[in-house]
Order: structure tokens, then C-alpha cells, then sequence
């Protein structure tokens, strides 16, 4: 069995082994565009061994600095006993609840050489941000990605990334030191989705199927296509292909996520159309599933995160179409301003519902 991450991690700090030493202009910005208030409380995720936690504490902050490893708050509170101003907490800010932090709200936020192994980053920057003080400041330093060799490419953000980092903030303030980007996040304001569509279809099929997958805490698979746009796993059914088997393939080519077609639900047909052609799109629910989502198809996808769903009204990026339009059939009235579209609700027990008239019931999402 492979070892979890934090075990992972824990391993390369009891090693002895470290992350790039904080410099000299980043300890200029940090003092110059986030100086600590009177009383002012800092949170630092991904601490390491402290380093920055210190020199938080050091410029005015009460700091409270967390981190999943236990050998790196083992050799923080080891290698400098007596700072003062700073506590160490084991906490994995991915997987733990934002409620178990130490405080509620933070006038600094930092996340330092950390941000690009998130898996579900979206999820984690929309927690943190909701505890950013008024007038706060969640900082992201992280390496850019044209500047790592190719095979360090997994530590780093590119632009595209970088961009992302700034949805849902009124300020994206953005300082490169050497290869890095500081990013200083200040104003929340979780704006509201948005729809789109990617271009124009193929005219030789426009049927498909969308899959709503969640995870044991009920949250949304979204994957970030590398137009910008979220979207729910999903695709074409081939010739002769039930929606349900469509929706349980398309999974798992897209993410590497294995689920049986018979345990999957059909809950509606929904038809719209994109560039004057009709668009008919199966809303599928996938019970449940194994493994863990992967990038399979980078050409397409740039990611998958886990979304919780009273966060999807207030995506960065927008959602594709038929992806709102299948949220909307689960989750009704979630999504502000949905495009029209004819939903044709089928029966619990197969795919073959609708009204024995054959009318769709026309409606906002």
C-alpha cells in the first residue's frame, strides 16, 4: 500500500530534507503590502519547519501555522523553541474541517511552495477566503511554471493557474520574485457563474451524457477543460450506446474513475441548442465508484477538483451549459440565470421517461 501524503511528506522532513529558503524580496513584499495590525493574527498553511512563521511573528503577528506532517512541527518546535508569537497545529487544510483551524478569521493568510499540490485547491482558496479578515490578505507564493525544468513541472503554476488564483477577490495583486509570483488575494467577493458553451459541435452527433459524481462528503467532480471553462465528466454516447453506459465510459476515460453503468441513474433528458442545432444531453447520477481522479486527457482537461455544492453558484470560471443544466436537474434552483432548455424527467427505474405526449417541460434550467 502506498503510503497517504502527509506520511509522505513526514518522511522528507525527517529526513532532514526542506523547501527553498525564504528570500530577502519576498520578506520586502510581505512587509511592504501585508504589514501586521495591532493585534494583528496570521495563518500559515503548509508551515514546513517554520521558517516564514517566524518572520510573520517576528513583523507583528500572532501566528498560527499549520501543516499535515508531523516531523515538520516536530523540527519547527524542536529547532526554535522560545519564538515567540507562533503555535503549531497538525492540521491537513484538504481533507480536515476549516472548523478544527485555531480561529475563525485571519488579517493574513499565506500559502507558501504549497498551492500547486492541492488537489482540490478551488475548494480550499473558497474556505480560506471566508476567513480573511475585512481588510485581510491571503497571499499565494508559488513557483511559475515556464520556469521549472519539465519534470518539476508538478510544483509550479502556469499562467492560466495563476489567473484562477484571483476569482472570487475584488484585488489580484501580482509581484514575480525571481520565479516566483507572490499573489496578494484581498477583497473576497465570490462573483456569480456564468454559462458558456466551447465552440461549435460536431454536427454529426449531438447527444451525450453528463455524470454527477460526489464523494463521501457529497462534494461535485468538476474538471477544468483548457478553455477556461468547468464542467462535469462527460461526453458523446456512440452509436447504440445507453446514456448510462455513455456517462459510466466517458467517466472513466476522462478521469480514470471506475463505476458500474447498472447502479447509475438517468433523471432527465434535457435539450437546448448551440449554433442552431439541437443538443440533447442525458442527466446521469453515478451511485458510486473507485479510485481517484486523474488528468487522463490533458489535451482536454487541465484538472479535476472536488467542488462543495453551495460553492458552485459562485465559480471563478463558467460552467459549461449542459453540465448547469444537469446540476440544475439535482439540484434545483441552485444556479442563477440558466439559459432556457427543454428537461424531459424520466422514470426512477430506466431511461426511457417523459411525457406520454412527448412534451419537455420548458424552464430556466
Amino acid at each position: 500500500m502506498s503510503p497517504v501524503p502527509s506520511e509522505r511528506w513526514s518522511a522528507h522532513y525527517a529526513d532532514g530534507a526542506g523547501f527553498r529558503r525564504l528570500g530577502a524580496t519576498e520578506r520586502a513584499l510581505l512587509t511592504r503590502y501585508a504589514p501586521a495590525p495591532e493585534g494583528g493574527r496570521a495563518l500559515e498553511v503548509g508551515c514546513g519547519t517554520g521558517e516564514l512563521a517566524r518572520f510573520l511573528a517576528g513583523s507583528g503577528y500572532r501566528v498560527d501555522a499549520v501543516d499535515f506532517a508531523p516531523a515538520a512541527l516536530e523540527r519547527a518546535a524542536d529547532d526554535h523553541q522560545g519564538t515567540e508569537g507562533v503555535r503549531y497545529h497538525p492540521h491537513d487544510i484538504e481533507r480536515d474541517d476549516p472548523a478544527q483551524l485555531p480561529h475563525q478569521a485571519y488579517d493574513l493568510i499565506v500559502l507558501r511552495l504549497c498551492v500547486a499540490f492541492l488537489g482540490d485547491r478551488t475548494r480550499v482558496l473558497n474556505r480560506l477566503r471566508e476567513r480573511v479578515r475585512p481588510g485581510g490578505v491571503l497571499c499565494v507564493i508559488t513557483p511559475v511554471a515556464e520556469a521549472v525544468p519539465e519534470q518539476r513541472r508538478g510544483i509550479a503554476l502556469d499562467e492560466a493557474e495563476i489567473d484562477l488564483l484571483g476569482a472570487g477577490w475584488t484585488s489580484a495583486d501580482r509581484h514575480d520574485v525571481d520565479d516566483l509570483a507572490v499573489v496578494l488575494l484581498s477583497g473576497p467577493a465570490p462573483a456569480r457563474v456564468t454559462h458558456t458553451d466551447r465552440g461549435r459541435p460536431s454536427p454529426h452527433a449531438l447527444t451525450g451524457a453528463g455524470a454527477v459524481v460526489t464523494d463521501a462528503r457529497g462534494r461535485v467532480l468538476l474538471g477544468l477543460s483548457v478553455s477556461g471553462i468547468w464542467e462535469l465528466p462527460g461526453g458523446k454516447n456512440a452509436a447504440g450506446e445507453d446514456f448510462r453506459d455513455a456517462a459510466v465510459r466517458e467517466l472513466e476515460e476522462e478521469t480514470g474513475l471506475v463505476a458500474d453503468a447498472s447502479g447509475a441513474r438517468s433523471a432527465a433528458l434535457l435539450m437546448d441548442s448551440v449554433h442552431g442545432m439541437p443538443r440533447l444531453t442525458a442527466a446521469v447520477r453515478v451511485a458510486g465508484y473507485t479510485g481517484e481522479p486523474t488528468v487522463t486527457e490533458p489535451h482536454l482537461i487541465r484538472r479535476w477538483e472536488w467542488h462543495e455544492v453551495a460553492d458552485l453558484p459562485t465559480l471563478g470560471r463558467p460552467l459549461f451549459t449542459p453540465s448547469a443544466h444537469i446540476i440544475d436537474t439535482f439540484w434545483p434552483g441552485l444556479l442563477p440565470d440558466l439559459p432556457p432548455v427543454l428537461r424531459y424527467p424520466i422514470a426512477a427505474d430506466g431511461d426511457h421517461g417523459g411525457s406520454e405526449t412527448g412534451e419537455g417541460v420548458m424552464g430556466p434550467g
